[in-house]
């Protein structure tokens, strides 16, 4: 296994992607209003993570990133191509 850093383009594709793991896990993702000092709110016991609306979309796709790091995700819910992707952004070697 290489040393080197897996990394993706931040396009409207890979945001689809990112939400797509998002509606088959059961975190409810959403694009709200708001002041979050990290860009994002992640309400654990309800598991909806909330995304500032008013983010650019590379902003949006490091906040999906950075909750799909911090929350379990029941990858046996997930679709095979899903799962991959999963792994790859969740590894600590990802960046955007």
């Amino acid at each position: 296994m290489s040393n080197t850093k897996s990394t993706l383009k931040p396009t409207k594709h890979l945001q689809a992607k990112l939400e797509d793991i998002f509606a088959e896990s059961d975190y409810n993702l959403r694009y709200e209003r708001g002041s979050f000092k990290s860009g994002y709110c992640l309400i654990r016991n309800a598991k909806v993570a909330i995304i500032n609306k008013f983010y650019s979309q590379e902003g949006k796709i490091q906040s999906m990133i950075d909750i799909l790091k911090e929350i379990d995700i029941d990858t046996s819910q997930l679709s095979e191509k899903n799962v991959s992707l999963y792994q790859q952004v969740t590894d600590k070697d990802f960046s955007i």
